[in-house]
C-alpha cells in the first residue's frame, strides 16, 4: 500500500484568507524583550514602596505561569483540531510569541529584582492558591475538553485572565514610571489582542455550525465557565492589591476585560462595565489608538521595528460566514 504523500503547504492558495491576515499582523509586530532597555528603570524601581515591589512581582509571576501554561499546553491542544495548514502555522507562529511572553517577564526580574528575590517570587507563584486555581481550570479544558471548549479557554485566557496582571504596570506608566516594563507590556498586550480575535473567529467559524439546541448549550457553558473565572479572579485581585488599595479598580477592569473576551467568541457581555468605568490612566495605556501605543516603533537601542496596527473587529467579522 502506498503511503500517504506528505503535503507542502501553499501560501498561494489559501483556504481561510484570515489565517494568512493574521500571518502577516503577527510577523509585521515581532519583537524580542532583549530589545528593550530595562536598565533604565532601575531609579523608578527604587522609589516604589516595598509593598509595590512586592505585589509587581506576583503580578508578572501570576503572568509568567499563565503564558507557561499558553506555550506548553494551550496552543498544542488547539492544533488537534486546526481547519488548514495555515492554521496551524499561525497557532506555531503564537506559540512561539508566547514563550518570547514568558521569558520578557524573567527578563525584568533579572534587572530587578535580587537571585533571593527571583526564587521567592516562583516559590509563590508555583504554590498560590488562586493562580494555581485559573491555570488548573484552563488546563483541565486543555487535556479534556471538545474544540470549542478549549478554543474558548483560550480566548478568556488571553482576553481575560491576563488583565490584573496588566492594570499595575499600564497604571505606572500613565504614572510616569518604569516606561520600559510597560512597553514589554503593551507589546505582550498587542500580541494577546491578536491572539485572542483571531482564536475567537475560529471559534465563531465552529459554533456558527453547530444546531440552535447546541449552541445555546456552549453559550451556557461558557457563560459558566466565565462567571467561575471571574470568582476566582476576584480572590486573586483581592489577594494582590488589597494592601495597596487599588482592588475595587482592578476589578471594574477585569469585568471590561471578561466582556471583551466574550466578545471575541461572539457572545453578549456579562458584566455592567464599559470602558467608561475603568481608569482612564489605565484605558489610555491598554488602547491600540495611542500615539504612544504606536507598540514602540523605536525602541530603547534605537532598533526599528515595523509600525503596525492591532487588529479590529471589522478585519474578522467579513471573514466569519466564510
Amino acid at each position: 500500500m502506498a503511503n500517504k504523500p506528505y503535503i507542502a503547504i501553499n501560501w498561494n492558495s489559501i483556504e481561510d484568507m484570515l489565517d494568512k491576515l493574521t500571518w502577516e499582523k503577527l510577523t509585521e509586530q515581532f519583537w524580542l524583550d532583549t530589545r528593550i532597555p530595562l536598565s533604565n528603570d532601575l531609579d523608578d524601581w527604587r522609589t516604589l514602596s516595598k509593598a509595590e515591589q512586592d505585589m509587581l512581582g506576583k503580578v508578572f509571576g501570576g503572568l509568567t505561569l499563565l503564558d507557561t501554561l499558553q506555550s506548553q499546553d494551550g496552543i498544542a491542544a488547539m492544533k488537534e483540531d486546526m481547519r488548514t495548514q495555515h492554521e496551524e502555522a499561525v497557532l506555531n507562529n503564537i506559540q512561539f510569541m508566547e514563550s518570547v511572553h514568558a521569558k520578557s517577564y524573567s527578563s525584568i526580574f533579572s534587572t530587578l529584582n535580587t537571585k533571593a528575590e527571583i526564587e521567592d517570587i516562583f516559590n509563590w507563584t508555583n504554590s498560590n492558591e488562586f493562580i494555581q486555581r485559573k491555570a488548573s481550570l484552563i488546563n483541565d479544558i486543555y487535556k479534556s475538553g471538545n474544540q470549542l471548549e478549549k478554543k474558548a479557554a483560550s480566548v478568556l485566557l488571553e482576553s481575560f485572565l491576563f488583565y490584573s496582571g496588566f492594570y499595575a504596570p499600564l497604571w505606572y506608566l500613565g504614572n510616569n514610571k518604569l516606561p520600559n516594563v510597560a512597553e514589554i507590556i503593551k507589546l505582550i498586550l498587542r500580541d494577546e489582542s491578536v491572539h485572542g480575535t483571531y482564536i475567537g473567529y475560529k471559534f465563531q467559524i465552529a459554533y456558527n455550525q453547530l444546531s440552535e439546541t447546541e449552541q445555546e448549550e456552549v453559550k451556557n457553558w461558557v457563560y459558566m465557565l466565565t462567571y467561575e473565572l471571574y470568582n476566582n479572579e476576584v480572590k486573586y485581585t483581592q489577594y494582590i492589591y488589597d494592601e495597596l488599595g487599588w482592588t475595587e479598580r482592578v476589578k471594574v477592569f477585569i469585568r471590561y476585560n471578561a466582556n471583551k473576551a466574550l466578545q471575541n467568541l461572539g457572545f453578549d457581555p456579562l458584566f455592567p462595565d464599559t470602558a467608561d468605568d475603568v481608569n482612564p490612566i489605565v484605558m489610555n495605556g491598554i488602547s491600540t489608538g495611542t500615539s504612544n501605543h504606536d507598540f514602540f516603533s523605536q525602541v530603547g537601542n534605537g532598533y526599528l521595528l515595523g509600525a503596525v496596527e492591532a487588529m479590529e473587529d471589522e478585519d474578522y467579522v467579513k471573514w466569519i460566514n466564510y
